[in-house]
């Protein structure tokens, strides 16, 4: 089946992937492309949507594509940057604004019976972030939307259907953004809502069918959401065939290399667990640095895997969980803050020598999509509501040099940090939480006697794609009840901390 596409051009906003993501959640499927990279068929889109930029068009530097192959030919929504791209381009006028105009804002004039602000009233609010403004509409222009301080704030292009605002629809500040979404690209634009969690499922195992065939795929589990979804996508449409490996490094949550190997086999997954606590261990033993950790835990994993791997006859695939975000590649010319080049690997980086090729089933989906893919396959919620685990697991959980002795303190204190979480119905009110030992004692009293013993930090955040979080406003009463759990039942600890950091400028995870 043919999907009708959306094609986005980033202009390195850092807001771009909230776009797209917001377009998938009107069930339209749509790509992001960098501004210099435009796909050189643009007749398969059906609309297209011009990002917002750290740049100013006034500047030397400013991006400036030639979009004269779509315009008047294809339906356009700009955005912010976009927006003043077509102004300043196309016979209009930006200029500096007397105020950097930033943050909420609300809508005082709408333009009667535009289809455009369909089911939006005036009032409305909206964000704003730039610090340029539109002083005069580009050739043909309409004005269709005004804030009180901007008055230029939405215009539309007589004769095309080019439409443009100086706010950005995507983030959750703007009200009625996911409604002035649809109202273009459904009702102006005509883009089918025709991308669906059921629609992939059924495509993506026919195409797993044709690429693989008989082949063997060889998959790394984690016991995380991408890998499990992509592991069960691959079961459903090569069964046997496919053979996963899940690796205890030593450095997982307390009982999970069991509970998560039950999990996979009620599952019906062709799955193997392969217990290498030690070597892992031994690989880290002295080093305190974290980007020395991290290298060692993958190395160590690449060994692991590859020893497996070749166990294995025949096998031709590799199959990782890599998601959209993952891929989405934004040229550093933009120089903003969606100018990265990421090129990730669930397992690791496995090195060229394993020669497989390799699949990814999940490579066009974000997050959010690859557990409504996850619920339409049948996987069990709790599995799919599992809070990010990083791959190096507690191994960046515990500061300074890494032993088996704090690694059991550290397990011992995080579950009853999580489970304390579920028992008292918090769990899913959090994005991520874990505990962190540091590399500190403190003196304490337990019972008549003086202790000197370790310190753990407790850490919960909320947010939506860890990008940016906030540190979670957890009871007192919670707080307090699991800090005396944990000294009272954790040999080794005498002292319980919780982080109120938010990111930025703190991180989520401590290393």
């Amino acid at each position: 089946m043919q999907h009708n596409k959306v094609l986005i051009l980033d202009f390195g906003s850092q807001y771009t992937q909230l776009i797209a993501r917001r377009v998938r959640e009107l069930n339209i499927y749509c790509e992001i492309h960098p501004y210099n990279k435009i796909p050189q068929t643009v007749s398969e889109y059906n609309a297209v949507v011009l990002s917002g930029s750290p740049f100013s068009v006034r500047g030397a530097d400013a991006p400036h594509p030639d979009l004269s192959h779509i315009r008047g030919k294809k339906p356009i929504l700009a955005v912010c940057y976009g927006a003043q791209y077509l102004a300043h381009f196309s016979g209009g006028e930006v200029a500096p604004s007397n105020t950097r105009e930033y943050g909420r804002a609300h809508l005082s004039f709408i333009k009667k019976d535009e289809p455009f602000f369909n089911k939006i009233n005036e009032g409305s609010q909206v964000w704003m972030s730039h610090s340029d403004t539109i002083k005069h509409l580009p050739t043909n222009g309409v004005l269709i939307g005004s804030t009180n301080d901007v008055t230029n704030a939405a215009y539309r292009i007589e004769g095309e259907e080019t439409y443009a605002i100086q706010f950005h629809p995507e983030v959750y500040h703007t009200t009625h953004g996911k409604q002035l979404l649809e109202n273009f690209l459904v009702h102006i634009a005509g883009v089918n809502q025709d991308w669906t969690p059921q629609s992939f499922v059924e495509e993506t195992v026919e195409a797993l069918r044709e690429k693989v065939g008989d082949g063997k795929v060889v998959l790394g589990l984690s016991g995380g959401v991408d890998s499990t979804v992509a592991a069960v996508l691959l079961n459903k449409a090569i069964g046997k065939n496919l053979y996963c490996i899940f690796v205890n490094n030593g450095l997982l949550r307390k009982n999970e290399f069991e509970n998560v190997l039950n999990q996979y086999e009620g599952m019906g997954l062709n799955v193997k667990g392969v217990d290498a606590s030690s070597r892992f261990l031994d690989a880290l033993a002295g080093i305190e640095d974290p980007e020395k950790k991290r290298k060692a835990i993958g190395n160590a994993f690449i060994e692991v895997f590859d020893d497996e791997a070749h166990k294995l006859t025949d096998v031709k695939w590799l199959a990782q969980g890599t998601i959209y975000p993952d891929v989405i590649e934004s040229v550093s010319a933009t120089g903003g803050p969606s100018a990265t080049i990421k090129s990730h690997h669930n397992v690791g980086g496995l090195p060229d020598f394993m020669k497989l090729k390799v699949v990814e089933p999940l490579r066009a989906l974000f997050k959010d999509e690859v557990r409504r893919v996850g619920a339409t396959l049948g996987i069990d919620p709790e599995l799919l509501g599992r809070h990010p685990f990083p791959g190096p697991g507690l191994g960046i959980r515990i500061l300074g040099d890494i032993t088996a002795e704090k690694v059991r303190i550290l397990q011992e204190v995080d579950a009853i940090f999580i489970n304390g979480l579920k028992a008292w119905g918090l769990y899913d009110k959090v994005w991520q939480a874990g505990a962190m030992l540091l590399p500190v004692n403190s003196v304490g009293v337990m019972g008549d006697e003086r202790t000197y013993e370790k310190c753990v930090a407790l850490r919960a955040v909320e947010s939506t794609d860890g990008m940016t979080a906030d540190w979670v406003n957890l009871p007192y009463e919670f707080l307090q009840k699991t800090s005396n759990d944990i000294i009272n039942k954790v040999k080794g600890v005498n002292r319980v901390v919780y982080d109120i950091s938010s990111k930025p400028p703190a991180t989520i995870e401590w290393e």
